[in-house]
């Protein structure tokens, strides 16, 4: 799965930009990605959001347990891949028939967040069990929300493309052949909104995430980390 965003919607993270401006490398731009991705994949499908938003992805070798799929409701846009161990409760907490499936739960976990507000984002991909990465776009408020399992079991990625798109994506080498060295690991049990202002921990939603420069041979250009006390941190690994 891929999504690609202008600045209009996401402001793209520094550290990413330091990466790539500390070693340079070649990149291509969002339209140029888009394109590479549908070509590599015979069964794609790419959807043109208003201006400055690209989304697509495909059923190409996906994980039999971990599955893509891809959803619009009220113009909200979902990208999933992966499985929640208590989707069954969770269609009944949100009040869903029995067939919803998981990119439908978190558009309406979704949904809940900004209807409720203040409703605190980390409850809503809190409660989720499972392995799993998701990617959505709200139309309708120019809204980004990016979420990450606590153990990183579906691999996301996110880089800056040549024109300053940020891109998501499951497939790390699709990225670093566009964004360089401009390209992190997304941290595991961590979810990205702009209705926040960034990057946040879901079970310590208050504490303050890093990124340590990665070393030359690395393909990241950076390492999130976060501090889970003042006595010690827990590093969120690339990989």
């Amino acid at each position: 799965m891929l999504g690609v965003f202008s600045s209009e919607i996401v402001s793209p993270p520094d550290e990413l930009v330091a990466a790539g401006s500390r070693t340079p490398s070649p990149k291509i731009t969002a339209n140029a990605l888009i394109n590479r991705f549908c070509q590599s994949n015979a069964s794609a499908v790419s959807v043109q959001v208003g201006d400055h938003v690209q989304l697509a992805y495909s059923h190409d070798n996906e994980s039999v347990i971990q599955p893509r799929s891809f959803a619009v409701k009220d113009e909200i846009f979902c990208l999933f891949e992966g499985a929640l161990d208590n989707l069954g409760s969770l269609r009944q907490q949100y009040g869903l028939a029995k067939s919803a499936n998981e990119v439908i739960l978190v558009i309406e976990a979704y949904k809940a967040l900004r209807d409720r507000a203040p409703y605190p984002p980390n409850h809503v991909v809190g409660h989720l069990s499972g392995n799993f990465a998701f990617i959505v776009f709200d139309k309708s408020t120019s809204t980004l929300f990016v979420a990450s399992d606590q153990f990183g079991k579906v691999p996301l990625s996110w880089g800056i493309t040549a024109d300053g798109y940020v891109a998501f994506a499951d497939d790390a080498d699709l990225l670093k052949g566009a964004c360089g060295k401009s390209l992190a690991s997304f941290p595991q049990g961590c979810f990205y909104s702009t209705t926040v202002g960034g990057l946040r921990s879901y079970e310590n939603p208050k504490n303050v995430i890093t990124a340590v420069p990665a070393t030359d041979e690395e393909i990241w250009g950076a390492t999130f980390k976060f501090s889970q006390s003042q006595s010690h941190s827990s590093e969120i690994e690339g990989g």
